[in-house]
């Protein structure tokens, strides 16, 4: 886990725009610390009622968009289930700012670059909204905002709540389910947008490398 946890920072650090000091004050998820999640920490997504994780691989979608499908996986050990949290391009907060109730945000797969996006296209199972995984790094627009709703009475962004996305440009909720694909990406859950607020739209930030809130003066 350490192991793990090291070569992560490292690659925080050599593929993100961190100020000098942040790989040394950056740290892992530590189950018995609760960790508020700032922009510009990598994080994954467990599926509360699942346990999968959101999860995002260079394979397109052989219906709809054709764009780079996004599914939610078994497995703990996936660096293909690693997201980067980032602001929409006009917002003024910075890297190690916290994220609180009503904030668009972005999700950008950590492995191939691309955004986690939505539209009207129909996912390829049950025929809700599609989402998927478009653009690059100076590559992004509207489909990709998600507005963050926190369950509960808190209001800033923490690791121990349960959260819903809400898609900007359609209103879907990020959804996942137990219906899985059977090939490509086999034994995978379908993850799509659907209108409503169910238990099924609701997430929990898991394992990842967050770094610390940065106290601005």
């Amino acid at each position: 886990m350490a192991a793990a946890s090291f070569a992560l920072a490292l690659l925080l650090y050599f593929g993100l725009d961190l100020p000098e000091a942040a790989p040394a004050q950056s740290y892992a998820a530590d189950p018995d610390t609760v960790v508020e999640i700032t922009y510009g920490s990598v994080i994954k997504l467990i599926h509360e009622r699942t346990k999968f994780r959101l999860h995002s691989h260079d394979v397109p979608y052989g219906s709809g968009s054709g764009q780079q499908s996004v599914t939610s996986f078994p497995n703990v050990d996936d660096a293909n289930s690693y997201w980067i949290v980032r602001p929409q391009p006009d917002s003024s907060a910075k890297q190690g700012d916290p994220i609180t109730h009503g904030n668009i945000i972005r999700l950008q797969h950590m492995r191939t670059r691309k955004w986690l996006h939505s539209h009207l296209h129909a996912s390829p199972i049950t025929g809700n909204l599609e989402v998927s995984c478009f653009g690059g790094e100076n590559e992004s627009d509207t489909g990709d905002y998600w507005r963050l709703e926190i369950e509960g009475s808190g209001k800033t962004w923490r690791q121990d709540q349960r959260i819903r996305l809400r898609h900007v440009d359609t209103g879907g909720y990020l959804h996942s389910h137990d219906r899985k694909y059977t090939r490509i990406a086999g034994g995978q859950q379908e993850v799509c947008g659907v209108g409503d607020k169910r238990p099924d739209n609701l997430w929990l930030a898991a394992e990842g490398v967050y770094l610390p809130v940065i106290q601005r003066k």
